[in-house]
């Protein structure tokens, strides 16, 4: 996988949401800074072996985001004029939400998972 995307197949949500969840989260973390262009539609689907419309579906939903920017003919690449706190807030939010549902499974109560979050901050 040139890009290296990496998907599971026990996720319940749709591959192009995972998608776009990977496209955000690379670009969060800096990976992709404004301007970076993103690989075309095919090259993204024949990489990750998914339908061609799976991945023009993702960039549809990041387009209208505000996420990224796609001009026919021309390529797609991340918005210059990009809100990155908010996306690395909404990037945060995902990974603590993941965090709790664990937590939550493993019967760890509210105050101790506090306590492991303390310890990182």
């Amino acid at each position: 996988m040139k890009y290296g995307f990496v998907f599971s197949k026990t996720d319940k949500r749709p591959m192009y949401q995972q998608i776009m969840e990977q496209v955000v989260q690379r670009i969060a973390v800096g990976d992709w800074p404004p301007g970076t262009a993103l690989p075309s539609v095919r090259e993204l689907a024949a990489d990750i072996k998914v339908s061609i419309i799976t991945v023009k579906r993702a960039y549809m939903e990041l387009v209208r985001d505000g996420v990224i920017v796609t001009q026919q003919g021309k390529g797609t690449w991340v918005a210059d004029v990009l809100d990155m706190e908010s996306l690395q807030r909404k990037e945060l939010a995902e990974h603590l939400s993941k965090a709790a549902r664990l937590a939550e499974s493993l019967g760890i109560s509210e105050g101790e998972l506090l306590k492991l979050l303390q310890k990182y901050i």
